[in-house]
C-alpha cells in the first residue's frame, strides 16, 4: 500500500482535489487499496478553501509518505513555514514530492526547486521565477518530472500529473481505464503546451467553429479560404469578415497557428522526421515550418525536439 499525503493551507483551490480522484479510481479499477489518501494541514482540523468551503484535515505528523502532494491556491503567497519545513523532511524520506498549480511556491520556499525544472500555472510562472531565480521555470508545460520532484500547471493539469503517477506505478493500461472512468481523454503528456490555439481564438459562432474544426482535421491539405468558407456555409467575403471579427486573426494566420501547434506535438513525440512532420501538418517544406516555429516560439523545430528529449530523459 502506498500512502499519499495531500497538504493544503488556507485559501486552497477546490479544483486541485480532482487529482485525488485519480488515485481513488485506481483503487477501484485494481479492486484493491493500492493508494491510501490522507489530507493534511499545518494544524489539522477544518481548513477553508478559496470558495469558502472548508475541509477537515489531519495535522502535520510523520512525513514518511510514499508521495507528498502540495495543493494549489489562487495566489502565490508564501505557504506556512511549518509546511515548508515538513516538505524538506519529506524530500528525504518520500519517493516523490509533488505540487499542483501554485503549490509549487511551497516547494520553492523549501529550496527543493533550486536547479530543477518546474512548472506552474502560466499566469503565475514568471512571478514565481522572479521570486525564486534558482529554479528553472518552464511556463508552457502541463507537468514536469525532475528526479523525484513533480510539478504541474493549473488545476486540471493535476489530473494529468496523477494519471502519470498511476501509469508509472501500475502501468499504462490501468491508467487508461482510470481516465475512462473519469471521462477525460487519456492524460496529456508532460511536455504538452498549456496553451491551445483553438482556445485562444475563442470563436463565438457555430459556423466559425465548424470552419476551425474542419481546418484542424485537414491540416495536411492546402486549406484555402474558399474551403474554410464552404465549411462554414458562408461566402468567402462573409467568412473572412466574420472570422477576423470573432477571432482577431486572419484565416491564414489561424491555420498557421493550428499547423504549428500540431507540428510541435509531433516534434515532441519524436517519432517522425522533420520532413514528414512538415508534410503531415501542411507546411510545404521544412524551411517554411522552421520559419513558422521561429515566429510562434522563437525556436526552430530541432530545439523543441531536443528540449523534449532532455525533459523525457530527466
Amino acid at each position: 500500500m502506498q500512502r499519499i499525503g495531500y497538504a493544503v493551507f488556507p485559501g486552497f483551490q477546490v479544483m486541485s482535489f480532482a487529482a485525488l480522484s485519480v488515485f481513488e479510481f485506481a483503487n477501484i479499477v485494481a479492486e484493491e487499496t493500492i493508494y491510501e489518501l490522507e489530507v493534511i494541514s499545518e494544524h489539522g482540523g477544518w481548513v477553508k478553501s478559496s470558495t469558502g468551503l472548508a475541509l477537515e484535515t489531519a495535522p502535520l505528523g510523520n512525513p514518511r509518505f510514499d508521495t507528498l502532494i502540495i495543493g494549489g491556491g489562487v495566489t502565490i503567497d508564501p505557504g506556512p513555514e511549518a509546511l515548508v519545513k515538513f516538505v524538506r523532511k519529506a524530500m528525504k524520506v518520500s519517493r516523490r514530492v509533488a505540487s499542483i498549480c501554485t503549490g509549487a511556491v511551497v516547494l520553492a520556499q523549501a529550496g527543493i526547486l533550486d536547479g530543477r525544472r518546474a512548472t506552474t500555472h502560466w499566469n503565475h510562472a514568471r512571478a514565481l521565477q522572479r521570486q525564486y531565480p534558482k529554479m528553472k521555470m518552464e511556463e508552457d508545460r502541463i507537468f514536469i518530472v525532475d528526479g523525484s520532484v513533480w510539478t504541474s500547471a493549473g488545476m486540471s493539469a493535476g489530473i494529468d500529473l496523477a494519471l502519470a503517477m498511476v501509469e508509472k506505478d501500475l502501468g499504462a493500461e490501468l491508467a487508461r481505464t482510470v481516465a475512462k472512468y473519469l471521462v477525460v481523454y487519456h492524460r496529456r503528456s508532460g511536455g504538452q503546451s498549456q496553451y491551445s490555439a483553438l482556445l485562444e481564438m475563442q470563436p463565438k459562432s457555430d459556423r466559425i467553429q465548424s470552419a476551425l474544426a474542419y481546418a484542424k482535421q485537414n491540416l495536411h491539405t492546402p486549406l484555402s479560404v474558399d474551403q474554410l468558407a464552404e465549411a462554414a456555409h458562408l461566402s468567402t467575403r462573409q467568412f473572412s469578415r466574420a472570422f477576423r471579427s470573432e477571432t482577431g486573426q486572419s484565416p491564414a494566420k489561424a491555420v498557421e497557428n493550428l499547423r504549428v501547434e500540431a507540428a510541435r506535438v509531433m516534434m515532441e513525440q519524436g517519432r517522425l522526421s522533420i520532413d514528414v512532420v512538415a508534410r503531415e501538418t501542411g507546411f510545404a517544406d521544412r524551411d517554411r515550418m522552421r520559419r513558422a516555429f521561429l515566429r510562434a516560439y522563437g525556436q526552430p523545430p530541432q530545439v523543441i525536439r531536443r528540449n523534449a528529449r532532455v525533459g523525457a530523459a530527466a
